[in-house]
């Protein structure tokens, strides 16, 4: 038996753990407690993830949340984000959301087989979409943001996203982010939203700056953006 099978997903993490980038990763995760992060880079999670992908220790690790650590949650979501049946990475997903507590675990993983499932994946979506849990939320828009501004959009997911309410700092971020990059790509469609205004008034102005700092978005709709601050 290797010396690495006897490891655990910590171990790893902990044997890859930098004193610095903890400093500097607290400041960028404020509502996660300094003492819950190792400090590890995410070149070294995703290479964690790869190297027990399909293991028993990732099966056993997958099964027990939640998780005490920061990165733990990330090569959580890795893990998950490389299983090809829809339906276990859905379910997945399913599991592990309830237990998402900040934007990056939210924002880093995309599973692929999402992108080759839409029809399967649009109720779940929105189903994520209409949740009470902030980082649910989230993850849905982003999802929506991801997978449908492509072929398979449909003007009816901008109201999907303006419709959702509330003051959550990275729920409205993440509307504005959406709607930023909906500019970039279904200019036609969404910037009606910012010419009625749909948004509330500080994500309307914050998908406005996020579109004038995209080099996605023409100078000409950049332009006209400014006049509707």
């Amino acid at each position: 038996m290797k010396k690495s099978d006897l490891m655990t997903v910590y171990d790893r993490l902990a044997a890859c753990a930098d004193e610095k980038y903890r400093e500097f990763q607290s400041k960028l995760v404020p509502n996660i407690a300094k003492e819950m992060i190792l400090g590890v880079r995410t070149p070294d999670m995703r290479k964690i993830a790869k190297e027990i992908r399909g293991t028993k220790e990732a099966e056993d690790f997958l099964a027990v949340l939640p998780h005490r650590y920061y990165e733990e949650n990330l090569v959580h979501f890795f893990l998950i984000a490389m299983i090809k049946d829809f339906v276990e990475c859905v379910k997945a997903v399913e599991i592990f959301l309830p237990f998402v507590d900040c934007w990056p675990v939210c924002d880093q993983a995309s599973p692929k087989t999402f992108t080759k499932n839409h029809d399967k994946l649009l109720p779940y979506i929105k189903k994520w979409i209409g949740s009470e849990h902030v980082y649910t939320v989230r993850f849905g828009i982003r999802m929506l943001m991801n997978e449908f501004l492509g072929e398979d959009f449909k003007p009816e997911y901008l109201k999907w996203v303006s419709d959702v309410k509330g003051e959550d700092y990275y729920i409205k971020m993440m509307v504005a982010w959406y709607f930023a990059t909906a500019l970039a790509k279904r200019y036609e469609e969404s910037v009606v939203y910012i010419e009625e205004r749909r948004l509330d008034p500080w994500t309307h102005k914050k998908a406005i700056q996020k579109a004038v700092e995209s080099f996605r978005v023409s100078e000409e709709h950049k332009d006209y953006l400014k006049t509707l601050r």
